[in-house]
């Protein structure tokens, strides 16, 4: 199987779970068995959704072992990738040789945060990293978070180099995404990553999606994908229409916090704990997810 052919279809940037300040690793083999069984393509580990910035080395070694041995057990393919960034693209280098040895497929890089630099800076430092690591990268363009937007014209100058594979969108421009999506190459995926804009991103010609909603949503998301490429746009439609409301949910508050606390409501971890900076969520959103979840049918999880 081809690195494009693994790119596609819909991800999870996975939560990472917390219990009394600890990496939580029996919650964390409960979603990742569950997530490998439901038909989603791949994992992204550590990144925004993931809190890998407040991840130690040794936090995020175990992380990728404890869902490489999890995902083993399951009989389809499913890629890891791991979530890096860096303003350095010397650090970053000493990332990819640190992380050599572990059990993960790949990389999802942000582009250089805070310095601000130029497309050609931006076009550089990418390939720097593409030419030190033989690992796929996806590249996670979100210019609210970093500061510089990776545009169209270097976008698809970065596509042409053999593992720079993929996209994770957030530009925050539709009419960017969609020109991007139109003279995109067929051997690059341009992925969502805006979860009120799965949707129409899909409809637009989007290879698939990495949504922090996946957690909750994953077979709606699933179905919508089915019935698109079917030609049910109409039925696919509808679908999106009766739960366009909990990506929303999601982000009343800061990501991850919304999403952990629908997790851990459902059984699927046993803590909705969150590392400082990000804070739990308040009552109100607290009660609003609550009874979505009940809405929703909440299934217990706890093996």
């Amino acid at each position: 199987m081809t690195f494009q052919s693994t790119t596609s279809g819909i991800w999870i940037p996975l939560i990472t779970p917390f219990k009394a300040g600890e990496l939580d690793e029996s919650s964390l083999r409960r979603l990742v068995k569950h997530y490998s069984s439901i038909g989603l393509r791949g994992f992204v580990l550590a990144a925004t959704t993931g809190e890998g910035q407040t991840l130690d080395d040794a936090e995020l070694e175990r992380l990728a072992s404890v869902c490489a041995d999890e995902t083993s057990h399951c009989s389809c393919e499913m890629p890891i990738y791991l979530g890096v960034s860096g303003s350095d693209p010397r650090k970053v280098e000493k990332r990819f040789q640190q992380t050599k040895h572990w059990p993960i497929d790949g990389y999802l890089i942000s582009g250089p945060n805070y310095l601000r630099p130029s497309q050609d800076g931006v076009k550089r430092h990418y390939e720097f990293l593409a030419g030190s690591t033989e690992r796929p990268i996806m590249i996670y363009n979100i210019p609210y978070r970093t500061g510089v937007n990776v545009l169209n014209e270097t976008m698809l100058e970065l596509a042409a180099l053999p593992n720079i594979v993929g996209l994770k969108d957030c530009c925050g421009s539709p009419e960017q995404s969609y020109d991007l999506l139109r003279c995109a190459p067929k051997d690059f995926s341009v992925l969502t990553g805006e979860d009120p804009f799965f949707y129409n991103a899909m409809v637009h010609g989007a290879k698939g999606a990495i949504l922090t909603g996946a957690h909750v949503l994953a077979h709606v998301h699933l179905e919508i994908c089915e019935d698109l490429h079917n030609g049910h746009q109409k039925l696919a439609l509808e679908k999106w229409n009766r739960v366009v409301h909990i990506p929303r949910l999601l982000f009343v508050e800061p990501s991850p916090a919304p999403v952990k606390h629908w997790l851990w409501r459902q059984g699927l971890i046993d803590s909705p704990e969150v590392r400082l900076p990000m804070l739990p969520i308040g009552d109100s959103l607290a009660g609003k997810i609550d009874a979505a979840v009940n809405l929703q049918g909440g299934t217990d999880w706890r093996i």
